[in-house]
């Protein structure tokens, strides 16, 4: 029988989905991805994770800010069991939820991000001068 995954696999396994998707629709299809996904880290450290998803989703005209804030949600709004809100939209769960969840989903933010800038480096192309 199969045991189950940790946390930390199911992190990884969808995280490489999510950069699996993207590699195939080529860079043409992500941007500048790569980088977003680097720096969103800090900007939750800086600025706290409302003010870093809301600018990731404000900037959704930029090719890949609108993938970045939506393989977030995805994880953070019922991707796992062990998410931080069950189901919905980022943004919405952070402004109606409580200060409990807000903290624990910005731990698992970074957690998650972790894989996708890993997956984000080994697999999708950076900018010219980047790689």
């Amino acid at each position: 029988m199969a045991e189950e995954r940790t946390l930390e696999q199911r992190r990884a396994a969808h995280a490489l989905a999510k950069i699996t998707e993207l590699q195939k629709r080529g860079k043409d299809g992500y941007g500048n991805y790569k980088s977003y996904v680097s720096a969103l880290p800090a900007a939750i450290l800086s600025g706290g994770l409302g003010q870093a998803a809301a600018t990731a989703l404000s900037r959704k005209d930029r090719k890949g800010y609108l993938q970045l804030y939506e393989h977030l949600s995805g994880w953070l709004c019922g991707g796992d069991a062990e998410s931080p809100y069950p189901r919905g939209d980022l943004l919405k769960n952070i402004t109606e939820g409580s200060q409990d969840d807000y903290l624990r989903a910005q731990a698992e933010a970074l957690a998650y991000l972790t894989w996708l800038k890993k997956f984000a480096d080994a697999f999708l192309e950076g900018e010219r001068g980047e790689e």
